[in-house]
C-alpha cells in the first residue's frame, strides 16, 4: 500500500501530515507528502470574516482528493467545515492534544485577570468575542498568518500577546512563551481543537481506508467530535461565527458536552451542557444546539451573519 498525503505547507501542518505519516509508516503503509497551498494560505490581508470561511483552509485539498491526486487530506479537525460535501468524509481523528487557549507573550507578567490593558492579536471572531466578554479592559488586532508569522508581528509590536491553541503552540515547541492557559470552563475552544482529521473520497479503497482507520483514529476522540461538529452543523457555523464546544470522555460510555454562541460585542452569551451515551453523540451535538437556538440562538445568529 502508498499513500499520497496532501497537506498545507506551514510548518505546524507539515508538523500534523508527518505524524500521521509515521502513524502509517510504523504500520507497514509507505507514504508521500504532497504539499497544497489554499487560499487561507494566500489572502492574509483580510480576516476570515470577510474572506467567506467555508473551505478556506481546506478546498484545494479536497479539489485534489477528488482527481486522485492525493489519497487523504491532513487538517487541524477545527478548520474542517461542519458539513462536508457527500463525496468526501472524515476516516479519522488523533487522540485530541490539550484542547484549551493559551496567553502567549514575550512578556512573562500579562496575565487576562490583571485588570492592565494591553492588545492581543488573533484572527478568530470566536476568541474576539469572548474577550469582550470576559475582558472588556482588553484590545484586540487582527492577526492572520501561520504561527511563526504571529511570532514576527508580535516581536515588531504589532500586538503585546498572541491568543492561542495549546496545542500548536505545543506542537512548535514554543511551551516557554505561554503565560497563561485559559480555562475551557471560560474560554470554550472552538469545535474540534486539538485532534488532526484525516478527510479522503468516499471512494477510497476501503481496504486502505480501514488500515487507515486502525492506525490512526482515536475513538474516544472520534465519539466527543461527533457531538461537536452535530452541534456545529444545525448551527450552520464556520469559522466567521463565534460558536464553540468542546465534549469530554466521562468513562467508556458517557460524553459530556458544553457549547454555544457569543454576540461579536461580548454582551450576550449562551452557553449549555449536556451529557449522554457516546453512541449517541450526534444527537446530542444535535440537542444542544436545539437548546441554544430556543434561548435566543437563532436571532443571535442571524444578526452575527448580517454584521459580518
Amino acid at each position: 500500500m502508498h499513500v499520497n498525503i496532501g497537506t498545507r505547507g506551514s510548518l505546524l501542518a507539515r508538523w500534523q501530515a508527518e505524524y500521521i505519516q509515521r502513524l502509517l509508516e510504523a504500520g507497514g503503509i509507505e507514504t508521500s507528502l504532497v504539499i497544497i497551498q489554499t487560499k487561507g494560505d494566500v489572502i492574509l490581508d483580510r480576516s476570515l470574516s470577510k474572506i467567506g470561511s467555508k473551505g478556506i483552509f481546506t478546498q484545494e485539498l479536497e479539489d485534489q482528493l477528488r482527481d486522485g491526486s492525493i489519497d487523504i487530506a491532513v487538517h487541524s479537525a477545527k478548520d474542517l467545515p461542519s458539513s462536508l460535501p457527500p463525496d468526501l468524509e472524515i476516516i479519522a481523528l488523533t487522540e485530541r492534544e490539550q484542547a484549551n487557549d493559551v496567553l502567549v507573550s514575550r512578556n512573562k507578567n500579562l496575565s487576562l485577570t490583571s485588570g492592565e490593558a494591553f492588545r492581543i492579536g488573533t484572527s478568530s471572531t470566536r476568541r474576539v468575542a469572548m474577550l469582550k466578554h470576559f475582558c472588556p479592559h482588553l484590545a484586540t488586532v487582527d492577526m492572520r498568518g501561520n504561527l511563526q508569522t504571529r511570532l514576527r508581528k508580535l516581536d515588531e509590536g504589532q500586538c503585546d500577546a498572541l491568543l492561542l491553541a495549546f496545542a500548536g503552540v505545543h506542537r512548535m515547541g514554543y511551551d516557554d512563551l505561554i503565560v497563561e492557559h485559559l480555562p475551557v470552563t471560560d474560554f470554550t475552544p472552538a469545535v474540534g481543537q486539538g485532534s488532526v482529521a484525516i478527510e479522503a473520497s468516499v471512494s477510497l479503497n476501503a481496504e486502505l481506508k480501514q488500515a487507515i482507520r486502525q492506525l490512526v483514529n482515536h475513538e474516544a476522540t472520534e465519539a466527543c467530535l461527533l457531538a461537536e461538529r452535530s452541534f456545529l452543523a444545525r448551527l450552520e457555523g464556520g469559522c466567521s461565527i463565534p460558536s464553540f464546544a468542546l465534549a469530554t470522555w466521562t468513562d467508556e460510555q458517557t460524553i459530556s458536552l458544553t457549547g454555544g454562541l457569543v454576540s461579536l460585542d461580548g454582551s450576550e452569551f449562551l452557553r449549555e451542557s449536556f451529557a449522554g451515551p457516546s453512541s449517541e453523540a450526534p444527537a446530542l451535538g444535535h440537542s444542544l444546539a436545539e437548546a441554544i437556538l430556543e434561548r435566543g440562538g437563532d436571532e443571535l445568529l442571524q444578526n452575527i451573519r448580517a454584521a459580518l
